[in-house]
């Protein structure tokens, strides 16, 4: 996504004064008459993002939408950011944690995943011989994931298109 306060050099609490004035002296930098050859393309472009940022950053409701636009972007890129710092620590501290964060975030959000991540906590336990020990959170999870089961099967049972196949993963 173009950041436009790049574009027109101004700061993101900017007025719609400033914008302007900011959009004016850019305009009269970068006009394309005042370019020959290769260098005008390159202007012409760039006078195509200072227009398209100036029409954004005029209006406020688009200056609302792409500000929102903005943070969010800004926001995943930190999550991004801490992510590849938490794998690189885990990669100092395991051969394969690369690969097992890889498998872990894409398990994350499906229901697939939700029911690896059950069983993976129980064979965590089984491992390390604290079976018997369960965690309030670990019972709790379990719990959900028997409830999500139980209601996506009630679900796919009143559609008709779908009620031969729930029949059929009945073992009874």
């Amino acid at each position: 996504m173009k950041n436009y306060y790049e574009i027109l050099e101004v700061n993101k609490k900017a007025s719609k004064e400033i914008i302007e004035k900011a959009y004016r002296v850019l305009v009269k930098k970068y006009h394309p008459d005042l370019y020959v050859g290769e260098k005008r393309n390159d202007v012409e472009q760039r006078m195509r993002d200072i227009n398209e940022a100036y029409r954004i950053l005029s209006d406020a409701f688009l200056r609302e939408q792409y500000d929102t636009e903005l943070e969010k972007e800004e926001r995943s890129y930190q999550f991004d950011r801490n992510t590849q710092n938490t794998m690189s620590q885990k990669r100092k501290n395991t051969k394969n944690s690369v690969q097992e964060e890889a498998v872990r975030r894409h398990k994350v959000g499906t229901f697939m995943g939700l029911v690896d991540v059950t069983k993976e906590l129980f064979r965590q336990r089984a491992r390390n011989k604290q079976k018997k020990e369960l965690k309030r959170e670990d019972m709790i999870a379990a719990g959900l994931t028997l409830v999500i089961v139980i209601i996506l099967g009630i679900i796919l049972w009143c559609i008709p298109e779908t009620k031969g196949f729930i029949r059929s993963l009945i073992p009874f």
